[in-house]
């Protein structure tokens, strides 16, 4: 939507005036970005028609003519096998701050760093492409929103993605940092269940080659929504500080161990006693590879040639399904 000039909506500002007394302008109402950041039916924002134009052709560079058709491809002089000994461990109990690539510290990371340090090095960042198929990706949930939780919203929004990268016959990486779903009144009697289902339904009914990299925290429902080896995932990759389990291990420690606590001479030591052994025994990706869950655990400056290699292997997957008239979608 063009800013300033495109307007969106079913009943004008003199409707809803005439029919509840409500005064609103038409912009506020219906502007380009009322409806790309707060009701979600645009995507993008320009400032002039020119830019506009520009911005739907840069988009459909991004799409095969078909779902037939391989996704286009870009040389962008970056290396598929480049390792980035920037991108470097981090600890799932500190938030992540907005220095890139793991530069300062382990503390110093975010989904985006990660994204720009494994997809693209900063000279090729404005191109918004890789040299191999993982090329173009949905960076949505970075961790600094809600602690990356998923809530009605994100998951409307990833389910419409999953299944736009599938009707184009694009291959999907989903990176996982989710501690789980948002809790809240608000959220239960919105429909989250629902609302969530989605992203199950569109990961599941979803054909093309599906890639998984957990990098921190993958949790309960969030780990199976975020296109677990259980929904499909063709390859499951963690890096070692990744966290999978049931829930997170403080509040596990808490219902599990509680009597122990509860008995303890010092329950804070004890608590924390018991919430290292959780980390270690339970939520660590070694684990979950134990049982098949995850394929491989890797360093995390390996990521972009792991990467590059799992989409080649998967380059060529052709998913034949029963004859059906449609799923039904949970909406």
């Amino acid at each position: 939507m063009e800013k300033g000039a495109a307007r969106m909506f079913i009943t004008g500002p003199d409707v809803i005036k005439a029919a509840i007394g409500e005064e609103i302008s038409a912009e506020e109402l219906g502007g380009a970005m009322t409806h790309n950041q707060a009701v979600g039916n645009a995507h993008f924002a320009c400032d002039t028609e020119d830019e506009l134009f520009a911005t739907l052709r840069h988009l459909l560079s991004f799409l095969p003519q078909n779902n037939l058709e391989d996704p286009p491809h870009a040389e962008t002089g970056d290396d598929p096998q480049r390792m980035d000994e920037e991108l470097i461990p981090w600890s799932p109990r500190f938030p992540p701050s907005r220095t890139t690539c793991g530069r300062s510290s382990p503390r110093s990371w975010t989904m985006g760093s990660s994204w720009k340090c494994t997809v693209f090095r900063a000279e090729h960042r404005r191109r918004l492409r890789a040299p191999e198929r993982p090329a173009r990706r949905d960076r949505r949930q970075p961790t600094r929103i809600m602690a990356g939780c998923l809530d009605i919203d994100a998951s409307d929004k990833a389910a419409r993605f999953v299944r736009f990268c599938d009707a184009f016959n694009i291959p999907l990486l989903t990176v996982v940092d989710v501690p789980g779903y948002l809790p809240g009144s608000a959220q239960e009697f919105g429909g989250i269940i629902r609302h969530g289902a989605k992203m199950l339904f569109a990961y599941s009914e979803a054909t093309v080659p599906k890639v998984t990299l957990i990098v921190r925290k993958s949790y309960g429902g969030a780990y199976l929504a975020m296109c677990a080896r259980h929904l499909g995932a063709d390859v499951v990759i963690a890096w070692p500080q990744a966290e999978i389990a049931v829930m997170g291990p403080e509040g596990a420690a808490n219902i599990i161990f509680r009597k122990e606590i509860k008995e303890a001479t010092d329950p804070a030591a004890k608590r924390q006693e018991k919430i290292d052994e959780y980390r270690q025994n339970f939520a660590t990706p070694y684990q979950a590879a134990s049982r098949g869950y995850v394929d491989m655990v890797i360093n995390p400056k390996d990521t972009r040639p792991t990467l590059v290699t799992a989409f080649q292997m998967a380059a060529t997957k052709r998913e034949q399904r029963p004859r059906k008239k449609h799923g039904n979608i949970p909406l």
